[in-house]
């Protein structure tokens, strides 16, 4: 029997222990935004690295940043082989509401296929399976590539320290490509890969005209209310097609081809569905292209929030002094977060009236990532998954921001692939979150083979 084969039998035949150990780090409530868990965190974070401990791992440590500690372990007995740095998160978000678990969301509980629990698939579950996979390796001959492990206690929290920590460590972290097994698929019987995560930048805008709150009746009529000139200023940032107007915007954005425009259209959609989950009466978006599309493609600009006047019960007649909406824009190859501030900045320029001053502050931004497809991690990847599922995957573009993709691709030269098995109903965040057995087993195969391949 191959050495494959072996690794592959030995994780079947230790399911009982593998879902044991799950309900140990499920039940360890490292609610990373909550002070009040900052010893379950480190407690976590111990956990962890005494898995990595007595794997055989070398250099491990708890080491600290500027908030939750991260853990780190390396596994380098593969001389010529290439250098994967596996990445995932121990921190969950809150529990609330607590009155919407079936069962308490740190007792983890086992009904049918599923382990309920906070953290079971965001994302306990996946960097465990991917640990058992490489202790699969380490009882069959070896890994056959060098692996090292990172493993951050802040994403809940928009990893805050993880970009410091990575620059003090880079040549500790120093490797060919990232996984990144904080992803999912889009059910347990069609496998899928993200290859592309829209960036993000983040701004907010100011609007003044009088120096102080006036008297509506007294003044009304004779000042611009900055209320009115910012929402006219907002409005104008979209035209009749929900085409985003600001000066350049569209310059760099990503053509894609009709190769790739169908490969997206295999992901399963339902416009009906999607109108269902979200409660709307129609859909909107820019014209000319697919729900899909907008959501992974096209880039957007969305008010997040407007803030200005007298918002209390009652009446107050009011003109404000001030007004202030949050903007965010999520953005698609190949924009530049900086020329975005320029852009925005510039329609200001074009469109604001004399009779107001504005100003536009910076707020965040992350790059958008996009992962060719023949890149030898890319390829790995999805053989691993044909090979394990049965069928071929599909190829996904999210519409979310992950900053530790970009941290890396920024800081360590390398690119990411995202692999991982939640599903889009997990719950991720919300009461009751789940983790699909099967899934998480053939999870576990689908990277014990990813490590093969990656080894030849």
């Amino acid at each position: 029997m191959s050495s494959l084969n072996q690794a592959i039998e030995f994780a079947r035949s230790n399911h009982a222990r593998y879902l044991s150990e799950l309900k140990e780090i499920m039940a360890i409530p490292s609610v990373s935004t909550l002070p009040a868990h900052k010893a379950d965190m480190q407690r976590a974070a111990e956990w962890l690295s005494n898995q990595l401990t007595g794997m055989g791992f070398k250099n491990v440590a708890v080491l600290p940043t500027g908030g939750h500690p991260v853990v780190y372990g390396e596994l380098l007995n593969a001389p010529g082989k290439p250098t994967v740095l596996i990445y995932g998160h121990y921190d969950v978000q809150p529990a609330d509401p607590l009155n919407e678990w079936v069962t308490p969301p740190f007792e983890p509980t086992v009904r049918g296929d599923n382990i309920y629990a906070r953290g079971a698939s965001d994302m306990k579950g996946q960097i465990h399976g991917a640990l058992k996979a490489l202790e699969s390796w380490v009882k069959n001959g070896g890994v056959p590539v060098n692996i090292k492990v990172m493993v951050e206690g802040e994403e809940e929290l928009g990893s805050p320290n993880l970009g410091a920590f990575i620059a003090q460590n880079r040549d500790k972290l120093k490797c060919d490509f990232m996984l990144n097994t904080d992803s999912g698929i889009l059910r347990p019987d069609l496998p899928s890969i993200v290859y592309g995560l829209r960036g993000l930048a983040y701004f907010e805008i100011w609007v003044h005209a009088p120096q102080h709150d006036l008297h509506s009746g007294l003044f009304g009529g004779s000042i611009h209310n900055p209320a009115q000139a910012l929402c006219e200023l907002v409005a104008g940032m979209h035209d009749a097609d929900g085409h985003i107007t600001l000066p350049g915007f569209y310059d760099k954005v990503k053509v894609w081809s009709d190769e790739e425009r169908a490969e997206l259209a295999r992901v399963p959609h339902s416009d009906d569905e999607w109108l269902k989950m979200t409660g709307v009466p129609k859909l909107y978006g820019e014209k000319g292209y697919t729900t899909l599309e907008r959501l992974g493609t096209r880039p957007t600009l969305e008010v997040n929030g407007i803030l200005s006047g007298f918002t209390g019960e009652g009446i107050k007649t009011v003109l404000p002094a001030k007004a202030m909406a949050k903007i965010s824009m999520r953005l698609v190859p190949y924009q530049d977060p900086a020329q975005v501030e320029q852009q925005l900045k510039e329609y200001m320029q074009r469109n604001a009236p004399p009779t107001i001053r504005w100003e536009v502050k910076a707020m965040g931004t992350a790059t958008p990532m996009l992962v060719e497809r023949d890149t030898p991690g890319m390829k790995a990847a999805i053989a691993a998954l044909k090979e394990t599922f049965g069928v071929e995957p599909v190829f996904k573009l999210e519409g979310g921001t992950v900053p530790v993709v970009n941290m890396v691709k920024n800081q360590l030269g390398v690119d990411s692939v995202q692999l991982g098995f939640g599903l889009p109903d997990d719950n991720f965040h919300g009461p009751n979150e789940k983790l699909h057995l099967p899934n998480y087993y053939r999870g576990i195969e689908t990277f014990i083979r990813f490590f093969d391949l990656i080894g030849r």
